[in-house]
């Protein structure tokens, strides 16, 4: 009886980190990238591009932030080299979310980890995070099925936003441009009520803050965005390990 517990309970750790598995933990986040995509899609409809090269943009570039600097940049007739320069800096982020979720996959060969962070999003990023809880590696398969569900969905909601988006003339009237952020935030507050240690993520919030409207004052947005993200997580840390 007990090794039979032990099959089932192997079984079922096995159908956690399955494909299918990945495809359906994405589910969540689905309605939050069909949001997101379809207002970049109609901002960069708006913004002069064309159908497909909004598909393009999303099957290449494949970063919201990113394709909403591309359009509001295209539309301000920006220069091909402040574009390239702003969306690099801008993305430097998945340096950090790659590092974060690295350990997780040292039992990999380099391609098959380069397969996995090319498809690293904010959003993957997050889901993954909760997946690590009390494991010391994820699937691969799992990792697969979050990461292509995403994509898949992500340039589905493109093309919808860039075919409609020809109907819509003015987006931020319709509050568009702040569906980025907005998704952000949502799974910002998921992520703290998950983890229950709402005192430390205030620490790294308020951090955060403060650290980028100082810089914004001295630098640009992009530059305080990134000293941001490291400067506040190292203090999180301090503020964790000192607790």
């Amino acid at each position: 009886m007990q090794e039979n517990f032990r099959i089932k309970r192997h079984e079922v750790e096995k159908s956690d980190e399955s494909y299918f598995q990945g495809v359906k933990d994405c589910i969540p986040t689905l309605l939050g990238y069909l949001s997101i995509g379809f207002a970049a899609g109609v901002v960069g409809k708006t913004s002069g591009l064309s159908i497909a090269e909004i598909t393009l943009l999303s099957l290449l570039v494949y970063a919201g932030s990113a394709q909403f600097i591309f359009a509001g940049m295209i539309a301000a007739n920006g220069s091909a080299t402040a574009i390239i320069f702003t969306i690099f800096f801008v993305n430097l982020r998945h340096l950090l979310l790659s590092a974060a979720l690295s350990p997780y996959f040292r039992h990999l060969t380099p391609f098959k980890n380069i397969l996995i962070g090319s498809l690293l999003t904010d959003e993957t990023f997050g889901v993954a995070m909760n997946q690590t809880a009390n494991k010391k590696s994820i699937s691969e398969k799992w990792m697969h099925g979050l990461n292509i569900t995403a994509y898949l969905n992500w340039i589905i909601a493109n093309i919808a936003g860039a075919f409609f988006g020809q109907w819509i003339k003015d987006p931020h009237k319709l509050g568009l441009d702040f569906a980025l952020p907005a998704m952000f935030i949502g799974l910002l507050v998921l992520l703290m009520v998950s983890r229950a240690k709402i005192a430390v993520d205030v620490v790294v919030a308020i951090s955060a803050v403060v650290i980028v409207v100082g810089v914004t004052w001295l630098s640009s947005a992009s530059v305080g965005v990134i000293l941001a993200t490291i400067m506040a997580s190292s203090i999180g840390m301090v503020v964790e390990k000192w607790k």
